[in-house]
């Protein structure tokens, strides 16, 4: 078994699979944007990047081609950045086809949804060859998790033996089924509770992103509780002051500086 990369204490999170220059002009969606935007991340206090790849009409697309491109550039341009790729479906792509983009990239890091990797608990074998693969290969993969229920779900699996016992790291994902797509820092104390179920079984460490207005006062909230923090323009494009971000880095620096106050 092959060491895994910790993730760091802030990944951006700059395009996501759907925003466009529409949303906001400084929207990544071109590798070479992507890499800009990346380095602007890093210098700023982003340790790691989620990243997303675009077709050429710049819709989402799991593309082991482009995503081997991505990750060979970002490694010249910003070799300290650990890379994390998503597997998201966007309701395009099927777990076999998530599964084959990890095994065809070989990333150092992946982000899986469990309830998209694991429709349902009766046809297991398939991912459970997966996330033992993942774990051989030092893939670090976080799992997508977008309420407290799924966390206990992934204590389930882990139990049975469908994801690997060991270091576990997980992504709390906030707002996400709010009817206006906007997060509140309470939303994190049931994922918290779970948390301390799913930590009762393995080592788990935890990061949050949260969509909307308030993105800034739940990472706030998520690093105040011992978490890592998921920061851009995939969740959110608002500053804590209400305004709208200038770009990736100008959200990435508040909370960087907020990580900084809150440690210091």
């Amino acid at each position: 078994v092959l060491t895994m990369t910790p993730l760091p204490q802030i990944l951006v999170a700059p395009n996501g699979a759907k925003k466009t220059r529409a949303d906001h002009p400084a929207v990544p969606v071109t590798i070479p944007e992507i890499v800009a935007t990346a380095k602007a991340c890093f210098a700023a206090g982003a340790g790691g990047i989620h990243a997303h790849v675009r077709d050429a009409a710049g819709g989402h697309v799991l593309d082991a081609g482009l995503y081997r491109e991505l990750v060979a550039e970002l490694g010249r341009q910003v070799p300290e950045m650990v890379v994390q790729i998503t597997t998201e479906a966007v309701g395009r792509y099927a777990p076999a086809e998530q599964r084959q983009v990890v095994r065809d990239v070989l990333p150092k890091a992946a982000s899986v949804a469990l309830k998209e990797m694991l429709p349902d608990d009766a046809d297991t074998a398939e991912a459970a060859g997966f996330y033992a693969f993942a774990r051989e290969a030092g893939i670090a993969l976080q799992h997508i998790l977008y309420a407290a229920a799924d966390v206990d779900r992934l204590a389930r699996m882990i139990e049975a033996g469908v994801i690997p016992r060991g270091d576990t790291e997980v992504l709390f994902v906030l707002g996400r089924y709010s009817a206006d797509l906007e997060s509140d820092p309470a939303d994190l104390l049931p994922f918290l509770d779970a948390l301390a179920r799913l930590r009762a079984i393995v080592p788990a460490e935890f990061m949050v992103c949260a969509f909307g207005r308030s993105e800034t006062a739940a990472l706030e909230a998520a690093l105040q509780a011992g978490g890592k923090a998921r920061v851009g323009f995939e969740n959110s494009l608002w500053m804590a002051d209400g305004r709208r971000a200038r770009d990736n880095a100008e959200r990435v620096a508040e909370i960087a500086a907020l990580a900084r106050r809150l440690e210091a």
